[in-house]
């Protein structure tokens, strides 16, 4: 150390970045709890029966489905997604789109290709939405329908399909999103082999840059050419196989996303559906769906399943990706504090205690202590306050592990989905997972501290979200 500081100014530093480092190892024991849970869940897992195998089983006693595809300036990849979803292998389903006031051609595109005309259908008035100019049908198709209302809101919009739908059990998707073929059949197996308690269910999402996309399909599955998409991979592979999987499995799952989520309807009314207004409306539902349960002293299941995979389009700009972080920080800030009586709350066991701690450490202290980590630690070395040992121990502890998660996750995918059949996309995964924590990582918390700032000044603007469009995603 230097000589000329004072002892209570070191004695402070000290604190502070002891406080930094602590915080650090809290988040790095929840992600090893999550990958050592969702190795075991893995290896509990019967093998990954075949589609035609899932029909055999479930093909006559599979509920009826609708899913509910909320869309809002979709008209680069509406057509595609819903020709993906028409071409589902489910015995009985239907697609309801819901057209939230776009303003550009999605419904437009939607009444050319599916030659959509206006009918009557009575629903169920059981969630508050904005009001509906018009529903669709379809000559070509049966399954279609359209919902066409004023711009609410991603939830909004969910609530009114949600009213629009008969059927027992929805599906929540993106309009950016594609179906395999099926993930339908898959994901609803829960609800099958425990109707009483299966709620909810969430697969995983894939990210769909640089794979071959023809006729509402993924054919060919491809790495994204631009780094950008590429650590998104990886991020989503770390998110959905081994977080989202580990607290499936002590059934303390707080998100089934909004881009793929079966849900009970059931349910979903009696808590009043999404939240309007909400950045985090799939994150608030599920924290809904517990508290609901848990008040109401009944045994349930919100699971999430691997198998059923959902393919969307990860921005591709640096603009666009921390747009959609930042709000992403503010839904899961405005979850927390509104449902904040639920943390370490004794009334809702390990959903308060693992779920929301996790949410609390994650979320909440997370992205401060790393961005006070990135610029004290340093600092204080530098000033001479802090000895070199403080210095190579935050350094350890924020790239160390976080190499180590990425790399044991794309494993876990490996092992279970095998999705990346050349071994040169491994490599290529292997390497984006070592060096996202070099850069990328830093400035994704960079993103989410304006996230923060974004909430405590209550900014409520979702932020343009451009797309390319799967359709012309080549590899």
């Amino acid at each position: 150390m230097m000589s000329g500081w004072s002892h209570e100014v070191v004695l402070a530093a000290t604190i502070v970045s002891w406080v930094i480092i602590v915080s650090g190892l809290a988040q790095t024991a929840v992600y090893l709890m999550q990958l050592v849970l969702a190795g075991f869940a893995l290896s509990q897992r019967p093998p990954v029966a075949r589609s035609a195998l899932l029909w055999h089983r479930y093909g006559d006693i599979a509920p009826p489905i609708a899913l509910i595809v909320p869309a809002y300036n979709e008209e680069l990849n509406i057509v595609e997604s819903v020709h993906s979803m028409l071409a589902l292998e489910y015995p009985n389903f239907e697609v309801i789109v819901v057209n939230d006031g776009s303003k550009d051609r999605t419904l437009q595109c939607l009444i050319d290709a599916f030659r959509l005309v206006k009918f009557q259908r009575p629903y169920e008035e059981a969630l508050t939405h904005m009001p509906i100019r018009g529903l669709y049908s379809s000559p070509v198709t049966e399954r279609l329908f359209v919902v066409d209302k004023e711009n609410g809101g991603k939830a909004d919009a969910q609530n009114a399909g949600i009213n629009v739908c008969r059927a027992p059990v929805f599906c929540v998707i993106d309009g950016d999103s594609i179906l395999e073929p099926d993930a339908l059949m898959r994901a609803t197996q829960p609800f099958v082999d425990d109707p009483e308690r299966t709620i909810a269910v969430g697969g995983t999402i894939r990210i769909a840059n640089g794979s071959r996309i023809e006729s509402g399909r993924v054919t060919k599955v491809g790495l994204p050419s631009k780094l950008l998409p590429l650590f998104q991979v990886i991020e989503y592979l770390r998110a959905f196989l081994m977080a989202r999987l580990a607290w499936s499995r002590i059934n303390t799952l707080m998100l089934v996303s909004g881009a793929f989520g079966v849900f009970r309807r059931a349910e979903v009314v009696a808590v009043g559906g999404f939240t309007k207004g909400s950045m985090g409306e799939d994150l608030d539902l599920v924290i809904k769906l517990h508290r609901h349960m848990i008040d109401s002293g009944r045994k349930y299941r919100i699971q999430f399943i691997p198998e059923p995979v959902c393919w969307t389009e990860a921005p591709e700009s640096l603009g666009v990706l921390a747009r959609q972080r930042s709000r992403w920080q503010r839904g899961a800030l405005e979850c927390f504090f509104r449902y904040r009586s639920m943390l370490f709350n004794p009334r809702y066991g390990r959903v308060g205690f693992l779920g929301f701690g996790h949410i609390f450490v994650v979320d909440v202290l997370g992205p401060i202590a790393e961005v006070l980590g990135y610029i004290l630690i340093p600092t204080f070395w530098l000033l001479g306050i802090l000895s070199f040992e403080h210095l190579l121990a935050f350094t350890a502890l924020v790239f160390t592990y976080g190499v180590c998660i990425s790399v044991c996750s794309l494993i876990l995918e490996e092992a279970e989905l095998q999705k990346f059949p050349r071994a040169r996309d491994l490599a290529v995964l292997t390497a984006a997972a070592v060096l996202e924590n070099f850069g990328y990582r830093q400035i994704n918390n960079l993103w989410r501290i304006k996230g923060y700032w974004q909430y405590l000044r209550a900014d409520q603007s979702w932020g343009e979200m451009t797309r390319t469009g799967l359709s012309g995603t080549r590899k």
